[in-house]
């Protein structure tokens, strides 16, 4: 399974509307996929305590890092940098075993016109040092506001053909590297 993590809390975030159609290409590959939208987090894990003893409301998501095969993590960009939540969230896992050896790919979306470079970079050194495996097929979305229509779905064809490249390179990395099959046969 990948778990598609939606990096920021901001209520009907623009990464939220990319993550849904990301989830969808995984479905088109046959991928099951689980999303962790960090608008859903639990209230009581940003008290002070939770960084001695995680609440039990905490455990799903750590689970589904935990449980994951690889990590696709879809990232905003928030004053040139990611989220604090997102970078909270990561600290809140457990380490090691929450990123090391875990295959890992970024997509990032931004109102500016570098489509959130800088937080997939700096979210590559984290990554990095936590021992993960990044994928290098990295995919920005600038000026996000305006490749969403109203319904706030992606249009452009090639970057949803690059999104599309970007999932099925990541399942193949990913079962490559986990010694996995993660698509599901197809029914005759």
């Amino acid at each position: 399974m990948i778990t598609l993590v939606v990096g920021t809390n901001r209520p009907g975030s623009n990464s939220r509307k990319v993550a849904a159609q990301i989830e969808s290409i995984y479905a088109g590959l046959r991928t099951p996929v689980r999303v962790i939208d960090l608008a859903q987090l639990p209230p009581e894990i940003f008290l002070a305590s939770s960084y001695g003893q995680k609440p039990l409301s905490f455990q799903p998501f750590a689970d589904a890092i935990l449980q994951a095969y690889g990590l696709h993590i879809v990232t905003p960009e928030y004053n040139g940098g990611i989220p604090g939540v997102l970078k909270y969230f990561i600290d809140m896992l457990k380490f090691p075993e929450s990123f090391e050896h875990r295959p890992v790919c970024f997509t990032g979306v931004a109102a500016g016109i570098w489509g959130a470079l800088r937080p997939v970079e700096q979210l590559q050194a984290i990554f990095g040092y936590r021992n993960a495996y990044v994928y290098p097929e990295r995919v920005f979305l600038p000026g996000i506001g305006k490749l969403l229509d109203a319904s706030g779905r992606l249009t452009d064809p090639d970057l949803l053909e690059r999104l599309k490249n970007q999932a099925e390179g990541f399942v193949n990395f990913t079962e490559r590297l986990q010694g996995v099959k993660l698509r599901a046969a197809i029914e005759s």
